[in-house]
């Protein structure tokens, strides 16, 4: 088999880890695969080099910052490989310009555009485990660029669909997906299967185990993704942790997998907003501009044909931004203005709900017998959302985690 593992901050976050982490690397390759490692940063570094950046110059050359925080990556697989090679195994360490991994030129938040890997499937052909630095590619004229935070995951994922691997590892300090934080339901269950559909709505809606951007990556090119701990006994190939993959390789499909909360988010409304064609756009149009994700969209029914209210979410730390876009809307200077930071977005997500009806007021029931009042609900085909005071999180969380059966016994 040929299979790509990576290795987090905390998984690499010292000389001992790092060699913990090698030791399953090694157990890999005698069990006869070919295998590629990706790498972040020791755990602190990437936050010391930022801040470095920072102390030098606050309004920094988006170029350079790149050249200087992606180098924590570079020291990392140079130890990996030494690590390796003391263990008897031919290894070699890669920087993402030598693949190469080709990105855009958004420097700080690079999309990777393309991967030619016939270099590092000669060297994996040849028994070499090619050692890759993560977060980082390189862009069409030759500088370095990063892929923003949690891009080693990105890095990960796009590596194993380039070089066509049977499976992707993302080594971690947990040891698997779980129905919830087991931090807050100490009952909650590891999940052996998930999928992609799931795991991105839980990555998008909370759950911090796996960047977004590589659960969308591994379902678009259909790359088996498995998350599973560095600490523990075992290794990748003996399956111990939870497995990403299409939602036909699951056989017995439950109702609701996870219960996930997002904190950070700011909620929004407009009173007495003109309700006339195209208002919408008006004010959303300068949020857009302002690159400020709105989410939770509520519009009332208008009651006098001449105005309506609105209610939406952003993320809190785009609160104030929000306000002076709409603010400067002159469509908008008879409107009311409100804002909440005291709320949390909480949600079940789960493929059953397809097939199922009642999963909705589940929910609310659950919610309501606690005396939690709902203040916005968005709802996909796979997800209800509901936004509640940030004061009841733990108490939602840990009720509707009861409410679908979901706790071990």
């Amino acid at each position: 088999m040929k299979i790509v593992v990576k290795f987090g901050g905390t998984s690499v976050a010292d000389i001992a880890c790092i060699e913990n982490a090698a030791d399953k690397v090694a157990a890999e390759v005698q069990r006869g695969n070919q295998v590629a490692v990706v790498v972040s940063a020791m755990s602190g570094v990437t936050n010391q080099l930022v801040s470095f950046c920072g102390d030098i110059a606050p309004d920094f050359d988006a170029q350079e910052y790149d050249a200087v925080v992606s180098s924590g990556e570079n020291v990392t697989s140079g130890l990996m490989a030494l690590a390796l090679q003391k263990r008897g195994i031919s290894a070699r360490s890669w920087q993402g310009w030598q693949v190469p991994i080709i990105c855009d030129d958004v420097h700080g938040k690079a999309r990777i555009a393309d991967i030619q890997p016939e270099k590092m499937n000669a060297a994996l052909d040849g028994g070499q485990v090619a050692v890759l630095a993560g977060f980082q590619g390189v862009t069409s004229d030759g500088r370095i660029a990063t892929l923003g935070r949690g891009g080693s995951d990105t890095t990960a994922v796009a590596l194993a669909a380039a070089l066509e691997a049977d499976r992707c590892d993302i080594y971690t300090d947990v040891n698997g997906v779980y129905t919830t934080d087991p931090r807050i339901v100490r009952k909650a269950q590891k999940l052996d299967r998930i999928s992609y559909e799931e795991m991105l709505e839980m990555a998008s809606l909370g759950a911090k185990v796996l960047q977004t951007r590589s659960v969308e990556m591994a379902m678009k090119r259909n790359v088996p993704l498995q998350v599973l701990s560095t600490f523990e006994d075992g290794i990748g190939s003996d399956l111990p942790g939870t497995l990403v993959t299409r939602e036909e390789d699951i056989v017995e499909k439950q109702i609701v997998n996870g219960v996930t909360y997002q904190k950070g988010e700011a909620k929004v409304t407009l009173l007495n907003v003109p309700d006339i064609p195209g208002m919408s756009a008006k004010i959303f149009g300068p949020l857009t501009d302002a690159s400020i994700n709105v989410d939770m969209i509520v519009q009332n029914i208008s009651q006098n044909g001449e105005s309506t209210d609105m209610t939406f979410t952003v993320p809190r730390a785009d609160l104030d931004s929000a306000l002076d876009a709409l603010q400067a809307c002159p469509e908008l200077k008879d409107t009311e203005i409100h804002t909440d930071k005291n709320v949390v977005k909480v949600s079940v997500i789960g493929i059953g709900m397809r097939s199922h009806a009642g999963v909705a007021q589940t929910m609310f029931q659950a919610l309501a017998d606690k005396g939690i009042n709902i203040q916005v609900i968005s709802t996909s085909e796979i997800k209800i959302s509901v936004l509640v005071s940030a004061d009841y999180t733990e108490l939602a969380v840990r009720a509707l985690h009861s409410a679908y059966g979901l706790e071990s016994e």
